[in-house]
């Protein structure tokens, strides 16, 4: 039985599928946010030759997929959703406080931000 605990390390390096099992790039890097104790989205490479001209995309972790069968990570989105999505470069990473942006990840993926939702 495989745990619902996953570290850091086991997630990096990894790589990430659609539902036609199309590799769409690997796992880079988790940012998160101490404030709120919460990974704030995956930073999936995509594209480029060994490395080179890779696009950096903002996922919300609740797009991924994780499955509890074996190791593999899905993220229903086809290609061309995918080089629409948000992006940054290598040199150039989006401030984790620019709500402005994490509300752009959200809403490309279709994923409610609970942080910044408000209460009625």
């Amino acid at each position: 039985m495989k745990t619902n605990i996953l570290s850091s390390s086991s997630i990096t390096g990894k790589s990430v599928s659609n539902l036609k099992s199309e590799n769409i790039g690997d796992i880079k890097d988790l940012m998160i946010d101490p404030n709120n104790s919460e990974v704030i989205y995956a930073v999936l490479s995509f594209g480029g030759f060994m490395g080179i001209g890779n696009k950096l995309f903002a996922v919300p972790l609740k797009a991924l997929q994780f499955s509890d069968r074996d190791d593999t990570i899905r993220l229903d989105v086809n290609k061309e959703k995918l080089e629409n999505a948000p992006s940054f470069d290598e040199d150039n990473w989006p401030s984790t406080a620019d709500k402005t942006f994490t509300d752009s990840v959200n809403r490309h993926y279709g994923i409610q931000d609970q942080r910044h939702a408000t209460v009625k």
